[in-house]
């Protein structure tokens, strides 16, 4: 009889591409896979190789919505036919740890980031503190834990005494069967375009500074693409600084259709705050992303960044977050032409290394080897 894994996340589906990952590879090692997150009046339809479930519920944030979820989880975790649970980030692990520990049933804990030390949480320390209870009590039993850079995993390793595996949130290769031009996507053909994108575009993460920064640059358009905390703040400075003909905002989209915007850009941006643990030690999936899509990156100057960023010579770094440095460095950039052309081309290597068939095989066989052992929470 086939074995049935569920992997758990609190979002929507419809823009997780690690998870989506996840949930292929465990169909490759023989899994029947069900994927459950939630439901949103704005989520768009899924069309998955797997079953896909989303719950609806009465709460979209706060503590209620953590509670409300976990308890649906939880029950259904408890009644469904299952053989490995697959925990994403600790918001999902109360509900899946519980559940496998009755059930007796394997349980895989892949955190995406240095969760308890998020902007989220180092400023409500209250809340914060309930987090890190719920992991402090859940990490230690846990068998095989996946992260997404070798930092956190170190940070992990030091707190717990674990060993984690590491798996980066690193994209599939793929070329869209035809490249749009900007004219069909809407966009200005005659300028630079700099591209923020991602579904955490929050506090911290650079995008106030960016924005205030297009008041100094006159040949470059900002596109931001996503959702996050902050994107009313910037649609309200947008207007307060009258730079509605500088900032193009387009909402999350599936990942085929963003793939389009983020090849028709000039510049990615990956210029998160050095402001706490979670994003001092971040590789965000925007990285790899703009890395596919053939552009330069212009990063925070960060250890995982710039890891990645100096080996294979993919982009430049940000000194401050100061918006006259940020529009200097911009400038800096395009008048630069022949550095940037060797940049570009550069981004062609390191998508060859940097792609989820390489880095699958690190997942493939922590699931084959896991599942072939007789191991339960």
């Amino acid at each position: 009889m086939q074995k049935i894994a569920i992997v758990c996340v609190t979002n929507d589906l419809v823009t997780d591409q690690r998870v989506h990952k996840t949930c292929l590879t465990l169909q490759k090692c023989g899994f029947f896979t069900i994927e459950v997150g939630r439901m949103l009046p704005e989520s768009l339809p899924l069309q998955r190789p797997y079953v896909t479930k989303r719950f609806k519920l009465c709460f979209r944030k706060g503590p209620q919505f953590y509670a409300e979820y976990n308890i649906r989880l939880f029950f259904y975790l408890l009644f469904a036919k299952v053989d490995l649970i697959f925990a994403n980030d600790l918001d999902t692990l109360p509900a899946a740890f519980l559940a496998a520990k009755i059930r007796r049933k394997k349980i895989i804990y892949d955190t995406h980031e240095y969760f308890t030390e998020t902007p989220e949480l180092v400023h409500r320390p209250k809340v914060q503190a309930i987090w890190q209870k719920i992991e402090n009590f859940i990490f230690p039993k846990l068998q095989v834990i996946i992260t997404v850079n070798d930092s956190i995993a170190e940070l992990y390793k030091k707190k717990y005494n674990k060993n984690l595996q590491v798996v980066r949130n690193i994209p599939p290769t793929y070329i869209p069967p035809r490249l749009k031009t900007r004219k069909e996507l809407d966009l200005p053909e005659n300028k630079h375009i700099l591209i923020l994108q991602g579904t955490g575009i929050n506090k911290d993460r650079g995008a106030e500074e960016v924005l205030t920064a297009m008041q100094y640059l006159q040949n470059c358009i900002l596109l931001i693409i996503g959702s996050g905390d902050v994107l009313p703040a910037l649609q309200k400075m947008t207007k307060e600084l009258k730079l509605e003909n500088k900032v193009i905002f387009k909402t999350k989209m599936p990942f085929e259709e963003l793939r389009q915007y983020t090849c028709n850009s000039d510049l990615g941006l990956a210029i998160d705050k050095d402001t706490n643990l979670n994003y001092h030690f971040s590789l965000p999936n925007k990285l790899f992303d703009y890395i596919h899509a053939g552009i330069p990156v212009l990063a925070s100057d960060l250890p995982e960044l710039k890891k990645i960023i100096n080996r294979y010579d993919i982009g430049y770094f940000l000194q401050n977050h100061d918006p006259k440095n940020i529009a200097a460095t911009i400038e800096y950039i395009f008048e630069n032409a022949e550095r940037y052309k060797t940049v570009k081309s550069n981004t062609e290597k390191a998508r060859e290394k940097l792609c989820w068939e390489n880095e699958e095989k690190n997942l493939l066989q922590i699931i084959q080897q896991y599942s072939s052992k007789n191991l339960h929470c």
